[in-house]
């Protein structure tokens, strides 16, 4: 007896050691410790060829929103612009055939409006995706590992899950998460099964607040759930987004850890993040599979950017 209760007091006394090493097991990353690239690796030719062949009607999407000086942002992000007249400033013309012309300013953060996070966005304890340290790659002039402009081109089928069907109302309530059950419950309505190098969307109805409520739209919101994100992360997808603002649902599930959907993702399995997609025309049309298409800005060292996705039918 001891002897037994010596190895109970070891086993305990060793429990935060094994707890730490338990928290440090999400990396190196599947794709190997030197990867850049996260779930992105999934893509592939195969998959564009295949996703290709979902355009039917060839209506297009725009999955962005408009982004301008009342678009709903988190503190203190802001937008704003100035519009120069070139030449001499006053509207004079260029040359025998009178050219005139205008250029544009942009003084705004690039987490603002539908975006894309990298990997560079959101870590755990300074740590990012694939173990690296915040201080290896850290630049006040731009990230040197992980910005924006790396991310590859993708075209490849998209996924549509209508989580106000799922839960029956015309708006999800705020701090709904949705965990696997839900999202397979909802892939099957669908008529769905999520596979390899997809881009899984979720249409919650939160955006039709941003409008009227742009505060709350950012306070608060329906969302993923940090066993979804497992979940869909388990099955090779290569980003998930939603018309929300955050992705997760907020109030968080856990009060105690903030954004640990983002860290999930982002940071243990490498799956970028889409926010504040417009899924409202996708879900009037009832699409539930079609060809997604981006390409982001590719502004060097940002470690997230405004985007414009296109789905296409």
């Amino acid at each position: 007896m001891r002897a037994l209760g010596l190895i109970l007091a070891a086993a305990i006394l060793a429990m935060p050691a094994l707890a730490q090493d338990a928290e440090k097991s999400w990396y190196p990353s599947k794709y190997g410790a030197e990867d850049t690239k996260g779930a992105m690796n999934n893509l592939s030719l195969e998959a564009t060829v295949n996703a290709a062949k979902l355009v039917k009607t060839g209506k297009t999407y725009a999955l962005g929103v408009v982004t301008g000086p009342t678009t709903p942002a988190y503190p203190p992000r802001s937008y704003s612009a100035t519009v120069l007249q070139t030449n001499d400033g006053q509207g004079g013309s260029m040359g025998a055939n009178k050219v005139t012309a205008h250029d544009d300013i942009i003084h705004s953060w690039v987490g603002i409006g539908t975006q894309i996070d990298g990997f560079a966005h959101l870590g755990i304890d300074h740590h990012y995706y694939n173990g690296v340290k915040g201080s290896d790659f850290y630049s006040p002039a731009g990230v040197t590992k992980f910005g924006t402009e790396t991310i590859l081109p993708t075209a490849t089928r998209g996924i549509l899950l209508d989580m106000t069907k799922q839960f029956g109302k015309a708006v999800v309530d705020p701090g709904t998460a949705f965990n696997r059950a839900e999202i397979e419950a909802a892939a099957e309505a669908a008529g769905v099964t999520i596979g390899k190098g997809d881009v899984v969307l979720f249409h919650t109805g939160w955006m039709s607040k941003s409008g009227s409520d742009p505060q709350g739209y950012i306070a608060q919101q329906p969302g993923l759930g940090v066993e979804g994100a497992k979940y869909l992360a388990s099955l090779d997808v290569v980003m998930v987004g939603a018309d929300t603002a955050a992705l997760e649902a907020i109030p968080f599930e856990d009060p105690t850890k903030p954004f640990i959907v983002h860290q999930t993702l982002l940071a243990k399995h490498g799956v970028h993040i889409l926010e504040s997609i417009n899924t409202a025309e996708l879900a009037k049309d009832g699409a539930t599979e079609f060809l997604f298409v981006l390409g982001q800005p590719r502004f060097k060292g940002a470690v997230q950017m405004v985007i414009n996705p296109v789905a296409i039918r």
